[in-house]
């Protein structure tokens, strides 16, 4: 039996431990996940996405629950916590891997990503976030999950700037 308010969201910024850390920490989010989306290899592994040949990017999956948080207040986090201008990277984390997407299910998701955006594009903030269908995630290995919280540690390529 599923929840009608809870859902589920996946992003891309970097390196998803900098993205877990700060999305998890949204009042509402139930839980996140490291993992890849985007690729074409099934059940990839860490070691198949940093080659860049995979095609996935590292991405969070955040469940949440909508009675608590929206998905438009995720994304606001999302792109207040990595640079969406910087192509494929983030940081020094450079490659496809690291590209910013945001895996849309729905055409609300799409259209809200899109307003979002448009709203960054309006104060001279440059938007290369891919917007992509979601299709499949495959969870990341264990010592990627919580692994900011784990190490009792902050992000250093996913630094908080308010933009909204």
């Amino acid at each position: 039996m599923t929840k009608p308010n809870i859902k589920k969201a996946y992003f891309a910024s970097g390196c998803f431990w900098g993205t877990e850390y700060w999305l998890k920490k949204e009042f509402g989010v139930i839980s996140t996940q490291a993992g890849y989306c985007g690729g074409h290899k099934k059940w990839p592994t860490y070691n198949d996405v940093c080659t860049g040949t995979s095609g996935h990017t590292e991405t969070v999956e955040v469940i949440y629950d909508l009675s608590i948080t929206t998905y438009e207040k995720l994304l606001k986090i999302f792109f207040e916590t990595h640079d969406p201008s910087q192509k494929n990277g983030q940081g020094p984390d450079i490659g496809t891997q690291y590209r910013s997407a945001i895996f849309y299910q729905t055409k609300l998701e799409l259209k809200t990503a899109k307003t979002v955006i448009n709203i960054l594009e309006s104060k001279d903030i440059k938007v290369v976030t891919e917007l992509t269908p979601f299709e499949k995630f495959w969870v990341a290995e264990n010592y990627h999950q919580d692994y900011y919280s784990n190490k009792k540690q902050t992000p250093t390529c996913h630094i908080y700037t308010k933009k909204f």
